[in-house]
């Protein structure tokens, strides 16, 4: 893929960013990434992993003897395997004939989970909890409101002693 500045070099960055609310993804040769002020943070780790990855997989995955390009990218499948770096979104479907066993091996799945599930399972649950609690919530005011009329109906009877433990059960619920 080329850099989408200069259009001239091999883009070897993406940056991911959001300014007001806006997404946007550049891919970006070295260059000018670092012109634009975008240098590696890693330092030589991010070639190191990649050599890595390249040399695992490069024991995992068989080469390709016919050179299939990804048409967005421009990568083929040797290119993963020696740099351990898929080039883009779309050469995982390109390539998914090679790829789909390793990434199940290696993760079990061919599926990403991330945190959206675990934020949307958490999510349901206290929405869950939430309706038992309103409903327990209408059960003790319904309760109450029950036990109130109770002991206005024993304070007009004149019945005193039965409008004193109605009135300590009340209490009680209220807190």
């Amino acid at each position: 893929m080329k850099c989408q500045k200069c259009g001239v070099n091999e883009a070897t960055t993406h940056i991911k960013t959001m300014i007001n609310g806006q997404y946007t993804e550049y891919y970006l040769c070295p260059d000018c990434a670092e012109k634009m002020g975008y240098t590696n943070m890693f330092g030589d780790f991010s070639s190191e992993f990649s050599n890595l990855l390249g040399s695992f997989f490069g024991n995992a995955l068989p080469e390709r003897t016919q050179a299939t390009r990804c048409p967005f990218c421009g990568s083929t499948y040797n290119d993963i395997v020696k740099n351990g770096i898929v080039g883009c979104a779309q050469c995982y479907d390109t390539f998914r004939d090679e790829l789909v066993p390793t990434i199940r091996r290696i993760h079990g799945n061919t599926t990403h989970c991330g945190k959206k599930s675990t934020q949307w399972r958490n999510n349901l649950q206290n929405r869950k909890i939430a309706k038992v609690q309103k409903k327990e919530l209408t059960t003790t005011n319904s309760k109450l409101d029950n036990l109130k009329k109770q002991l206005q109906e024993a304070i007009q009877a004149q019945e005193f002693e039965q409008a004193a433990k109605l009135r300590d059960e009340i209490k009680g619920m209220e807190g």
